[in-house]
């Protein structure tokens, strides 16, 4: 199963880019793993964008702060059901500074909840990333997550 991370914009902050590269390394000792960045646009555009992104044999989850809320561990069953079923690709939206699409997210298999805060879009990819590579560890039984 490949993790699949797409995200409108860029993200440019050298502290936070740094951070979220490390996890992404982290997460590829266990599985494939890429980021795509969308440009940003219109709703229409970006719907557009997101549809061209998922690959075929996806779940697709998007981050919403009005999705359902889970802890590691449950993320990490989340991952590993999809693991160990026809899953190809597992992946995660994350909107822009104004969310995601209403079209986009209603189109998701599931709508995730990082917290009940707001995140800014730039940190919630860092926060998904350490929680992605956090629950491979706890699946693995791992350190890291103690």
């Amino acid at each position: 199963m490949r993790i699949v991370i797409v995200a409108v914009g860029k993200l440019k902050r050298a502290g936070l880019r740094t951070e979220l590269d490390d996890y992404l390394e982290r997460i590829r000792r266990y599985a494939p793993c890429q980021e795509i960045e969308l440009k940003d646009g219109t709703e229409r555009e970006l719907g557009e964008r997101f549809a061209r992104a998922i690959p075929e044999r996806s779940l697709v989850v998007a981050l919403e702060v009005a999705g359902r809320a889970h802890d590691s561990p449950r993320l990490a069953r989340v991952i590993a059901q999809c693991d160990q079923s026809a899953v190809a690709h597992l992946v995660f939206h994350v909107g822009g500074s104004y969310g995601l699409p209403a079209a986009v997210s209603r189109a998701a298999d599931r709508q995730l909840s990082l917290s009940q805060l707001t995140l800014p879009h730039r940190l919630a990819r860092v926060v998904l990333a350490e929680q992605v590579y956090r629950a491979f560890t706890i699946l693995r039984n791992e350190p890291y997550s103690h």
